[in-house]
């Protein structure tokens, strides 16, 4: 059975309300430290992603039902550059680095900008 990778499958949300606040280096540091984010899914549901102090993420996709899809589970390095929240996942995006930039909206949702250029909204737990 094939697998496709994450980016085909994730975040086909597109920007929804006008940025309010986007976090520069150091915030974005003490933010995304310790914290869980739910990315939202195309066909419904959500992936966590825990971003652990000291720069490892987990995600799993198994409560969206992607694992026919994709590797269920992934491990993978955080860290900031920059104004740029980055990420290697161990299998995911077939283990190619991509940044985002961060932006803080209301009712605990942050929307997302990948440096290839997609876009999509994720909330905070």
């Amino acid at each position: 059975m094939r697998r496709f990778s994450l980016p085909c499958l994730l975040l086909a949300s597109l920007a929804g309300p006008a940025a309010a606040d986007k976090l520069s280096g150091q915030q974005l540091q003490s933010f995304i430290s310790g914290k869980r984010i739910f990315l939202a899914v195309p066909l419904g549901g959500e992936i966590p992603l825990t971003y652990r102090p000291g720069g490892v993420v987990d995600g799993s996709g198994e409560a969206a039902g992607l694992g026919r899809y994709m590797t269920p589970k992934d491990k993978g390095r955080w860290w900031v550059s920059g104004d740029r929240l980055c990420q290697k996942w161990q299998q995911w995006y077939d283990g190619k680095t991509f940044c985002f930039t961060v932006t803080m909206l209301a009712d605990n949702r942050i929307r997302w900008v990948r440096d290839d250029g997609k876009i999509g909204i994720a909330r905070l737990r």
